[in-house]
């Protein structure tokens, strides 16, 4: 397997990251060295919070709720996933499957020890996360999630699967613009036909996408900008522009991927995510269903209203885990998917009460 690793340099200067960097080596399938990052922030003796993010984005997601929660006198742990970040990134889309996600981040997790953990995990973060939980549950004390899910559709009509199948294999690739129409109107709960192939645009446009534009679009979903910079910018994109007029924030999400080659992991994600019968880890999803249906410790749902692609996603925790009785779950207005960036004060206020009440 080829490991690619991101040149320090391209992290150089990043506004409201000035945090040390931390690394822990674990071992491949094939017996190679991979290198993980994560920042360690807080008291030692603070209860610890671990904050796992998604795709496309690494650690600097995390960057506005540290300060809110170390000043509550919590220890904050945020990874960066494989293939994402300052950890290693393989070079191969057969390299990442969401079951060697699983693995790596759980290698990481024991050889570095954490225990009477608080989990809060957003997109791709609380999928792994969740994982983690189920298999290290002796760790974890409390869990909050917000826009995430544990995908499990074993039951999808075949005609549908089919549908999906067929687009993936033959449409033509989306546009970054196309794509998020697209997305804007994916809804899980029964209002879209077939809620498996609008989300298949997103997983056919990162896929045939050779390098996405992933700071431009975290810069258009969360920064507040002036109208005319927002038109110029989608303009200029359109025509051929990769990155077109930056902001800290899209130099900060590009800075892991310096070229096409470092961005395989973000790349290939959103296809493992099992939304149908034949993805795989069909299974594991189930067993971990299993685990979180007498799962009773606390757990909080914290999601956002309007986000296309997890909205109304909290329901199925709140039927099927019994951790989530009783618990005060809160819905966050305007936040958007990446609510880190938007609502970095209420998120944290969520698991820094989670926590306060753990403690009583």
């Amino acid at each position: 397997m080829k490991i690619l690793r991101t040149p320090d340099s391209c992290f150089a200067g990043l506004r409201d990251y000035p945090f040390e960097p931390q690394y822990t080596t674990i071992k491949t399938h094939d017996g190679q060295d991979l290198r993980i990052h994560h920042i360690d922030e807080g008291p030692r003796d603070g209860a610890i919070v671990l904050c796992i993010h998604g795709q496309p984005v690494w650690s600097y997601l995390y960057r506005k709720m540290i300060p809110h929660l170390t000043s509550a006198g919590l220890r904050v742990i945020c990874p960066d996933l494989v293939g994402y970040g300052k950890s290693d990134k393989p070079a191969a889309r057969e390299d990442y499957t969401y079951e060697r996600q699983v693995e790596w981040m759980g290698a990481w997790l024991e050889q570095n020890d954490f225990s009477g953990l608080t989990f809060f995990g957003q997109d791709w973060g609380g999928l792994i996360g969740l994982r983690l939980v189920a298999a290290h549950s002796d760790r974890f004390d409390n869990v909050v999630i917000g826009n995430t899910g544990l995908p499990y559709n074993p039951d999808v009509p075949q005609a549908m699967v089919d549908e999906v199948e067929d687009y993936r294999a033959n449409a033509p690739t989306p546009t970054l613009f196309g794509m998020s129409k697209e997305l804007r109107s994916l809804s899980w709960g029964g209002k879209a036909s077939n809620p498996a192939l609008i989300f298949a645009v997103w997983q056919k446009f990162c896929w045939e996408t050779v390098h996405p534009p992933f700071g431009l679009m975290l810069s258009m979903m969360s920064e507040q900008q002036p109208t005319l910079m927002k038109v110029a910018r989608a303009l200029l994109h359109k025509l051929g522009m990769r990155a077109p007029l930056p902001s800290s924030v899209a130099k900060a999400y590009d800075a892991p991927f310096p070229s096409a080659e470092y961005a395989m992991g973000p790349r290939a994600m959103p296809s493992q995510v099992p939304s149908l019968p034949t993805s795989p880890s069909l299974e594991q999803q189930r067993l971990a269903w299993e685990f979180f249906e007498s799962f009773d410790k606390p757990f909080v749902c914290a999601f956002a209203d309007d986000d296309p692609v997890t909205k109304g996603g909290d329901a199925i925790f709140l039927n099927r885990v019994p951790g989530t009785k009783g618990q005060p779950h809160t819905t966050i207005k305007g936040a958007g998917h990446f609510l880190q960036e938007t609502r970095p004060k209420e998120v944290s206020q969520v698991i820094i009460d989670v926590v306060a009440r753990s403690a009583a």
